[in-house]
């Protein structure tokens, strides 16, 4: 097996990404404050609990971080939906899947990029045990995982969320087309289409 897919295209690439990644997310910063206000007012209305949701993903060399999300669903002592179980649609609150439809659960993960867990652009990181599992069932999957993850990527904007094994295997096989294809192109098409996304509510 090759060191690391990741190594493909030359080093200012990655060096670029990462710099775009900084900036960017410096500059989201204050839209982060703004929804924050915005759900410590509304929340206990329809969305009542905590405000942040934090969980262990699998990152880059599949190693686990904690990725920082707002809350959507009703909260539980643990977490009981396996690898291959669908999401759990009754947990979702009112507020939660107007998060959700437009992605702005997301945007705290900004903190994720600024401290190096994760990329704007990028594999879209899995539940740590749920990976796990992954690790053992799905071909290519351990690939993914040799760049940072990303709040959006090409399989996401391509596939939306999935859940079953055979989508997983689709979003893999994307997810490392895209870590074996550096590109200014590919990169400008994900942020395009995630725009679209937000403005169309198309999110889960």
């Amino acid at each position: 097996m090759k060191k690391s897919h990741h190594l493909y295209g030359n080093k200012l690439f990655w060096l670029n990404k990462r710099i775009f990644d900084i900036v960017m997310s410096l500059l989201l910063l204050p839209c982060l404050l703004i929804v924050v206000i915005f759900l410590i007012v509304f929340n206990g209305f329809y969305n009542k609990g905590r405000l942040l949701f934090i969980q262990e993903r699998m990152g880059k060399d599949c190693k686990t971080f904690l990725a920082i999300k707002f809350r959507t669903m009703s909260s539980v002592s643990e977490i009981t939906r396996k690898y291959d179980d669908p999401i759990e649609i009754d947990r979702i609150t009112p507020l939660g899947r107007i998060l959700r439809k437009t992605r702005i659960d997301e945007l705290p993960q900004i903190l994720n990029v600024i401290k190096g867990d994760m990329s704007l652009i990028g594999p879209r990181p899995d539940y740590y045990v749920h990976a796990l599992e992954y690790l053992n069932s799905v071909q290519g999957y351990y690939n993914r995982h040799t760049i940072r993850p990303g709040i959006t990527g090409l399989s996401q904007v391509r596939l939306g969320y999935v859940d079953d094994l055979e989508a997983i295997q689709k979003k893999v096989f994307i997810d490392n087309y895209y870590i074996q294809n550096p590109s200014y192109i590919i990169e400008f098409k994900i942020i395009f289409n995630t725009i679209l996304i937000i403005l169309l509510g198309k999110g889960k």
